[in-house]
């Protein structure tokens, strides 16, 4: 039987291969360049990937046992050659073991330095051998509705993913859950995932003019980052010498308008700035071996330096340049935060727990805290807490809200409370124990 199928072979003649001149390949390479290859190119090795596993409260309200831990993820940018990130809070809070993964490939572990839940910024430390790249900066003061912009990120586990976009609104306030707000985002349509959070949004010079922050759930389009000159004055107080080094220097400075150089705008009072001559007006172009630009810079040049140590200082007055010796002092007392006392004086960490979690748990509890971690020589893990534990009372107190915490420890600091007694619900059981109040003092 003949087939339906007919084969029709057509001749074919063969043509020489063309290669491409060198000198024309160049420069079709050179065309391909175009301002968002190269904005990359001078971006990429400063952007570093994070990862850690963390205990999360699930949101599902029918489990009353939703506690679980997770594998996070998110993105840095490096703003200091010593390996010094700036990242989200959420990326980094609860994660025990940090791990950041530089451009190169190599993975190192990171330690978080300083964090303002409020605004969910966080720097965190990787030791390193060499310096590293240091993002560029940009500015957000100029932004204009419609220009491109860039998202660089750990976008779903997949490293340095590149997105395109504009900027579609300035001055959004967006309230991502019960417990996180922002205020004042830039709004763009640059693909922004799960991963990308503390990322850098980038112009198309290659600057950093917001970090990334946030997706509106079920929106298409709709990212948003916190402006680079607001992220960098939170940043600038999380690195400064006083709350990282636990030195002082007493200067505060602002951007010299049009020329290199901060313009010194306060000199605290028996600071050793004052001391050692620096006046308000003066133009500080260096300090030691740092080109001075921002605040940041200042406290940048003097991290790593111990109370005592003289640092050179070059100001420009108007009778011209002129070189202080700035000894820095050891810093004053600061008051803690709720969660460094936690830390500290009682040796744990705590996440809110939703009150009907708690109360399928035992319904007579209003609600409590999930402990996240325990510090292996605090009074908590003395005394047998453990993470995943929830604290529902200390002493005669409930403690639904980390302030409940912070009024407990308030009062035995103020009064002789004796033995503290705690409340925690494992499972469906509850356990309780003493923590002395000398303890929680020393």
């Amino acid at each position: 039987m003949r087939s339906a199928w007919s084969v029709v072979l057509i001749g074919v003649a063969l043509l020489p291969v063309v290669t491409a001149h060198p000198a024309a390949a160049a420069d079709s390479l050179e065309l391909r360049r175009t301002a968002i290859v190269r904005a990359i190119e001078s971006t990429r090795e400063s952007v570093v990937n994070i990862h850690g596993q963390k205990l999360v409260v699930g949101t599902d309200d029918e489990s009353a046992a939703d506690l679980r831990r997770v594998n996070g993820m998110g993105t840095g940018v490096i703003i200091d050659d010593r390996g010094y990130v700036v990242t989200n809070y959420h990326v980094v809070e609860g994660v025990k073991r940090i791990e950041v993964t530089l451009a190169s490939g190599k993975t190192v572990a990171g330690q978080l330095v300083s964090h303002d839940p409020r605004t969910d910024l966080a720097v965190l430390k990787i030791d390193v051998e060499e310096p590293l790249p240091v993002i560029r900066i940009g500015t957000s003061s100029d932004l204009m509705i419609g220009e491109t912009v860039l998202a660089l990120g750990n976008a779903f586990g997949y490293e340095h993913t590149v997105t395109r976009g504009i900027i579609s609104a300035l001055h959004r306030n967006v309230e991502v859950s019960r417990t996180q707000r922002y205020d004042d985002l830039i709004q763009t349509d640059a693909s922004i995932n799960p991963g990308n959070s503390g990322g850098p949004l980038l112009n198309i010079a290659g600057e950093m003019i917001g970090v990334n922050v946030a997706v509106r759930a079920g929106a298409q389009g709709i990212g948003f980052a916190i402006p680079i000159d607001r992220a960098l004055a939170v940043v600038t107080e999380l690195m400064s010498v006083e709350r990282v080094a636990k030195t002082w220097h007493g200067i505060v400075a602002r951007r010299h308008d049009g020329s290199a150089g901060v313009v010194v705008e306060v000199v605290h009072s028996e600071s050793p700035a004052e001391c050692c001559g620096v006046r308000a007006g003066d133009v500080i172009t260096r300090i030691g071996d740092c080109r001075i630009m921002s605040q940041l810079d200042v406290e940048r040049a003097l991290l790593g330096r111990k109370a005592g140590e003289r640092v050179p200082v070059i100001v420009v007055r108007a009778d011209g340049e002129e070189q202080i010796e700035l000894p820095l002092a050891a810093a004053r007392p600061q008051k803690l935060s709720l969660e460094e006392r936690c830390w500290q004086q009682l040796g744990l960490r705590v996440l809110t727990v939703p009150p009907v979690k708690v109360q399928k748990l035992q319904a007579r509890y209003r609600g409590g805290l999930l402990v996240s971690e325990v510090r292996s020589d605090g009074p908590a893990a003395a005394q047998g807490i453990r993470e995943g534990d929830i604290l529902v009372g200390l002493h005669v107190w409930e403690t639904i809200a980390p302030d409940n915490i912070s009024y407990v420890l308030d009062k035995v600091d103020q009064e002789n409370l004796g033995p503290i007694k705690f409340y925690v619900l494992r499972g469906r059981d509850t356990l309780f124990g003493h923590i002395t109040s000398d303890t929680i003092l020393r």
